[in-house]
């Protein structure tokens, strides 16, 4: 699964055309290294976004095998190693402006 699909389908970000502006201003790296939204995902990737409000790193445990995932079910194939609260600088993802 594409990188951008998997950010989406797994709830990190909402829709999928973030997740492609994410990567393409460099705020989503995977295994230490800046991806981009084709990258395919492999299980054992650590994802980590460096977002406006909150910097996350994950461990991908399983790849999904749907297009969607129901949220509760998240545990099953994603492991949260880092989850920290920032305070916003740019709001260009925000969809009011």
């Amino acid at each position: 699964m594409r990188l951008d699909k998997f950010l989406q389908a797994t709830g990190l970000i909402k829709r999928r055309v973030l997740a492609n502006e994410a990567c393409k201003r460099g705020l989503i790296s995977i295994n230490g290294q800046a991806a981009k939204p084709t990258r395919e995902m492999e299980e054992g990737d650590i994802v980590r976004l460096d977002l406006p409000r909150r910097e996350l790193e994950v461990r991908v445990l399983k790849l999904l095998t749907q297009p969607t995932m129901p949220r509760a079910r998240r545990d099953e194939f994603l492991e949260t190693l880092k989850d920290v609260a920032k305070t916003p600088t740019d709001d260009w993802w925000n969809d009011d402006q």
